[in-house]
């Protein structure tokens, strides 16, 4: 499995957002975009991270930057966890991990699937890569700082 790292071009995906909408990754080239693999909705882990998304959403949005969060988990579970925390960012269903497994995401201990933040260009080139099971908040300074360093 390889994995995406720094300089490499996005990936080309399609999957089910928490409205059941289909989004696909190239539509987004042309802004900078934060995609971020979390382990499970609605874990302590996972929801400190979102809710930090959550609570800087702003600051990213002033950047023009997109946020998608990405987990196997359901449409059904993106939406309850969505609605739950006013989640204001869009959740991707990689019910079968096919993006995760993509990305190279690699499981941690356990066999828990990893937390990795992706922070991609205009030109849908990967500019920095962040991998921390147990850091979940740093994902969002680190992606912001990373964001103000090429806007």
């Amino acid at each position: 499995m390889k994995k995406i790292e720094i300089g490499d071009l996005l990936p080309t995906f399609r999957l089910q957002d928490q409205n059941n909408n289909t989004v696909n990754s190239i539509d987004y080239i042309g802004k900078p975009m934060v995609i971020y693999f979390y382990p499970k909705d609605d874990t302590p882990g996972c929801t400190k991270e979102a809710c930090k998304f959550r609570d800087d959403f702003e600051r990213f949005t002033d950047l023009g930057t997109v946020v998608i969060g990405i987990s196997a988990d359901s449409v059904e579970s993106h939406k309850n966890f969505e609605q739950k925390y006013n989640l204001p960012f869009l959740l991707l269903a990689d019910t079968n991990n096919e993006v995760r497994n993509l990305f190279g995401v690699p499981k941690n201990l356990f066999f828990i699937p990893g937390r990795v933040t992706y922070v991609i260009d205009k030109k849908g080139i990967v500019q920095y890569v962040f991998n921390s099971l147990l850091s979940a908040e740093k994902h969002i300074e680190n992606a912001l700082q990373k964001l103000k360093s090429f806007s």
